[in-house]
Parts: C-alpha cells; sequence; structure tokens
C-alpha cells in the first residue's frame, strides 16, 4: 500500500476512535454502525451493554445480495434495514459513521433509514 493510502486509513481510524468515545447504544435505542469496502457494504445494530448485535444487514446475503456500495443501492439497503429494526420494535437508535464522511454513500444509506421510519 502506498502511504498516501496508510495516511488516509489512519485518519479515519483516528476519527472512529473519537466518534466511539461519544456514541454508545442501549437495547432500548441501539448503535448503527456501518462499513464500507469498495466492494460491499455493512450494517449492524449494537447494543453496547450487553455487547451484542441485534440486527445486521450487507450487500452479501439476503434480498439484498448484489447490490453495489453506490449511492442508489445503499438507500434500498437502508430501507431494508429499517424495515428489519422495526420488524423489533426499535423506534431509534444512535448513528455510527465509522469514521467515515457523512457524504455519499453513507447519507443514503442513513436517509434510507430515515425513509423506514426509524429516528436518530
Amino acid at each position: 500500500m502506498s502511504k498516501a493510502l496508510i495516511e488516509k486509513s489512519r485518519r479515519r481510524i483516528k476519527r472512529k476512535r473519537r466518534i466511539r468515545g461519544r456514541v454508545s447504544g442501549t437495547a432500548a435505542c441501539p448503535r448503527l454502525t456501518v462499513f464500507r469496502s469498495n466492494r460491499h457494504f455493512y450494517a449492524q445494530a449494537i447494543d453496547d451493554v450487553t455487547g451484542t448485535t441485534v440486527a445486521a444487514v450487507s450487500s452479501l446475503d439476503g434480498d439484498s445480495k448484489g447490490l453495489k456500495p453506490v449511492v442508489s443501492d445503499a438507500g434500498k439497503l437502508g430501507e431494508s434495514f429499517g424495515k428489519l429494526l422495526k420488524g423489533k420494535k426499535i423506534e431509534a437508535v444512535v448513528f455510527d459513521r465509522n469514521g467515515y464522511l457523512y457524504h455519499g454513500v453513507v447519507k443514503s444509506f442513513a436517509d434510507g433509514v430515515r425513509k423506514a421510519g426509524l429516528t436518530f
């Protein structure tokens, strides 16, 4: 890896740690965290009190298989994840952008979750 990519990754990890120092989820209001790679997009709702994953979705499995990490597909993935959480009686979440800028795919996913009826 080039020095520029290593530095970019290092800055994201630094932002991630700073965010995680402030954001924590509970059973009633779990932490919604996202991870994006060049090929796939992952999201999960985490209860930090017990350390368990409440729900998870990715572009690798289920109905969302084959979706790419692009803005239009991230919105669809966000809506399906929002419906999954609504089915588990979760009305609100705390959004953890995992060090990524709130722009593009991450923003589209968050808007999709809001469109499904969750608040954060």
